[in-house]
């Protein structure tokens, strides 16, 4: 991939779009995971030439583990102009229990650890999205083209407005992160606090949703590497064709196809049929 060109691409692209507009602020939520923070080092420059505020919030969840709160502290510290760690547990366990007062439990272990995983994705959108309203912000979607193509996203809860890794596939967002480490080390090698050791934190932590379904995102998807995810996806996104109807992550492309339909709509044609 040519890296340079992708930069600059995304960083011009989101200028546009913000010129166009009339938004005084970006908004993103930093989870200590390699999508959140690549999206903070792509916006950082942009919300400078604009001088407006590039927010970003660690909203903690009792699932998400320490070394996820400190990298995203670090991702926050060194690219954003407004940050700091808001802990949504009392939130979260508010909104579980009202729910679990009203409503019956699903009875499956793991697909009750998937439905309290949603609710958390979804009050952190709350509260990301009221962020925005107040400082007329838009939020910032940090979900990669891997992430589209196996539904590993919460339907209306972790997609924001404008995602600028969206059409990347995650080896590429890997690629793409890799280079922006290089720069920012020959950047600053004699700064106190480095951007690109902020990153690489991000780089070589273990992939995880931060939503405590599994210890990682491979267990979820059944795959040794993202190289292995990606291949497969390719295989019959780009190519059409099936090497392994058996496998896992092909599986959960298939079955994970009414998010990427939603909201299904009956189309007009079939409104008045006769």
């Amino acid at each position: 991939m040519n890296c340079e060109l992708v930069l600059k691409n995304i960083r011009e692209h989101l200028s546009t779009y913000i010129e166009n507009s009339e938004i005084e602020s970006l908004i993103i939520g930093v989870s200590g995971g390699i999508d959140s923070a690549i999206c903070c080092a792509l916006a950082e420059p942009v919300c400078k030439k604009f001088q407006i505020p590039l927010i970003g919030r660690s909203l903690p969840i009792m699932s998400n583990k320490p070394d996820e709160i400190d990298r995203a502290k670090k991702v926050g510290e060194a690219f954003c102009d407004d940050f700091k760690e808001v802990s949504l547990e009392e939130l979260y366990i508010n909104i579980r229990d009202f729910i679990y007062d009203n409503e019956i439990p699903c009875g499956d272990s793991k697909r009750e650890s998937i439905k309290c995983g949603n609710l958390k994705a979804r009050t952190r959108m709350i509260y990301l999205y009221n962020l925005a309203f107040t400082y007329k912000g838009m939020v910032l979607s940090t979900d990669n083209l891997t992430e589209y193509n196996l539904g590993f996203w919460t339907l209306h809860g972790d997609v924001g407005d404008y995602g600028m890794i969206q059409n990347l596939w995650k080896t590429e967002v890997y690629e793409l992160t890799n280079y922006l480490i290089k720069l920012f080390q020959k950047e600053e090698l004699f700064k106190t606090f480095c951007k690109g050791e902020a990153l690489k934190l991000c780089y070589d932590a273990v992939p995880t949703d931060g939503l405590g379904i599994t210890n990682s995102d491979l267990d979820q998807l059944g795959a040794n590497s993202y190289q292995e995810v990606d291949t497969v996806l390719k295989d019959w996104v780009v190519n059409t064709r099936v090497k392994d109807p058996t496998h896992p992550v092909f599986r959960r492309h298939l079955n994970s196809m009414f998010k990427r339909n939603n909201p299904y709509n009956i189309s007009r044609e079939n409104l008045f049929k006769k």
